[in-house]
């Protein structure tokens, strides 16, 4: 696997005339750009320490009076010496009763759940792997990520089992079995002594190609950003002594799994979006931040959105954190006109990066358009993608990384890898981005996207928030179609709100007063609904399917 090479460029920045600008972040010595935020100390990296001891370490004594996790749904709640003795026997029991060793695989398929977390930590502190997956996946696809893993045991629920490849030991976490592995007495006593190199969880990503891959990632690179988040916790506002956290964000996303983890580190307690909360959809999310009072919530650019148009009174709200795709200006400017008091927090990163960018307080969250300024820590530079020259600030062009919550790299993929990672340890991200004036990130959209029209390069998430900025429009994406003089055009697929008369010649028009002439929408093709993943990404070879097989008579 590749590894992240030492920052040599930010020694190389303090050592140089002029060093690192206060404003920007741009060093012109080594042409990267550097976090503003103070370097926050980290364990010494040959210290065996688990994720779940360094966690674990962080909290008070005594821990917090408060819950550790709460079900939305049903109210039921673990304390935190609750969580932490059903962890340490649950530890117990997965080495005695189950046999698993550190570096032994477990594929985890199943919904939000209160004993969930306590998998992943109890997994985690034996130095087993966790390689959670959506449970609304197909057996076949159930069966690619198991080998791309390698998992040796699986834990399941009876909904999501059959699901697993035959033969593949399972343990359902709704069965007495599990449930007695929650009360084992007496075990877990003994300590594993786990390397911080050593895999944390594998998750699945894409990366760069669209071709699903395997992305390991160590206990230092939780470590590391949840060190970063507990250094950086804003304090509760209104005199309050704890903090909620309401996890929209499923716990097998990367997203998700991170703030599952990082909510322990920081003493927060949990508040579980399970599938009774998530089937009532955006107002079963807001009828759940209001009952539980929570003061923080992920959600994703669509909830958002909606979030602006309920009826409701989040009195406790503080902030927001989104993130997984581009929310549209105008969106951010209707929440904040509709939730003044909340912090709506953008930030940016991905699965083998780890969080990149965020924005922390009121101030940095007016920046709205960008994804935050750089994380603690984390060193990027901007790469020109066709000549390979580093840029400054305000250029646009490749996003690479550096730091040490980026991963180890892609399990067993050798191509992969040399493809991720450049000769210095940087990990390309895919995304063309620019870093403005006040060190505040940008993205535009992904390399692989950009439409190229007689030789210009059209990113279609440009395209797209400038059309939701158009009455009538509830949701649009673009997408390229092959044109034979100009290579490719762009095409919008567009969901008119119930009763719009908005047409194809309005929207080219509207589009058209904004952007250049080359970046101009060719055709528009009227859909029922935009395919978008969990976090709220366009599914865009979903509908490259249907732009294919579609009648585009005047193209």
């Amino acid at each position: 696997m590749a590894t992240s090479a030492p920052a040599a460029s930010a020694d190389a920045c303090i050592a140089a005339p002029g060093g690192v600008d206060g404003r920007s972040g741009y060093c012109e010595a080594t042409r990267t750009f550097r976090s503003l935020r103070p370097p926050v100390p980290l364990p010494p990296k040959d210290a065996p320490l688990s994720f779940t001891a360094f966690a674990f370490s962080l909290l008070p004594s005594p821990p917090p009076a408060h819950p550790a996790l709460l079900d939305a749904a049903t109210g039921e709640a673990v304390s935190f010496p609750a969580l932490r003795s059903q962890v340490r026997a649950l530890a117990g029991a997965l080495r005695s009763r189950l046999g698993l060793r550190r570096g032994d695989v477990a594929f985890v398929l199943a919904p939000a759940r209160l004993d969930v977390p306590v998998l992943y930590l109890a997994l985690l502190s034996i130095g087993a792997v966790v390689s959670p997956a959506n449970p609304a996946l197909t057996a076949a696809e159930v069966a690619r990520l198991v080998a791309l893993s390698e998992a040796s045991v699986a834990f399941a629920v009876s909904s999501t089992a059959a699901k697993l490849p035959a033969g593949l030991p399972t343990v359902l976490l709704d069965s007495d079995q599990f449930r007695s592995f929650l009360r084992s007495e007496g075990r877990g006593e003994k300590t594993v002594a786990v390397r911080q190199s050593e895999t944390a969880a594998i998750q699945y990503s894409s990366g760069t190609t669209g071709r699903v891959k395997a992305a390991a990632l160590s206990h230092r690179n939780f470590i590391a950003m949840a060190a970063g988040s507990h250094a950086l916790a804003p304090k509760p506002r209104h005199g309050r002594r704890d903090s909620r956290m309401l996890l929209g964000a499923p716990m097998f996303h990367s997203l998700g799994f991170y703030f599952a983890l990082k909510a322990v580190a920081l003493g927060q307690t949990t508040v579980l979006v399970t599938d009774a909360v998530a089937r009532r959809g955006v107002r079963g999310v807001v009828e759940a931040a209001e009952r539980w009072a929570v003061t923080e919530m992920t959600a994703s650019p669509p909830v958002v959105m909606a979030m602006a148009k309920e009826p409701c009174i989040l009195e406790a709200l503080e902030r927001v954190v989104c993130g997984g795709a581009p929310l549209p200006t105008t969106a951010a400017e209707r929440f904040r006109r509709r939730f003044p008091n909340v912090d709506l927090c953008m930030g940016y990163g991905s699965t083998e990066a780890g969080g990149i960018s965020l924005m922390i307080g009121p101030e940095e969250c007016n920046r709205v358009g960008s994804a935050g300024r750089v994380s603690e820590n984390v060193e990027v530079k901007v790469m020109d993608h066709v000549t390979g020259e580093p840029l400054a600030v305000g250029q646009k062009g490749e996003l690479l990384v550096r730091g040490p919550a980026v991963m180890t790299g892609y399990v067993g993929d050798d191509e992969a890898n040399a493809s991720a990672f450049d000769s210095q340890g940087w990990l390309k991200t895919g995304d063309l981005c620019y870093i403005d004036q006040d060190g505040f990130l940008f993205v535009v959209d992904r390399l692989k996207e950009l439409i190229k029209y007689k030789g210009y390069q059209v990113p279609p998430a440009e395209l797209e928030l400038i059309l939701q900025t158009l009455p009538g429009v509830v949701d649009a994406a673009v997408m390229a179609y092959p044109h034979e003089e100009a290579g490719q055009i762009p095409v919008a697929l567009v969901v008119r709100q119930p009763g719009s008369k908005v047409t194809e010649a309005q929207i080219m028009d509207h589009v058209a007063k904004r952007v250049a002439p080359y970046k101009k929408i060719r055709k528009v093709l009227f859909v029922d609904s935009i395919p978008k993943s969990p976090a709220g990404k366009i599914l865009r070879r979903q509908l490259a399917n249907y732009v294919q097989y579609s009648a585009v008579s005047r193209l």
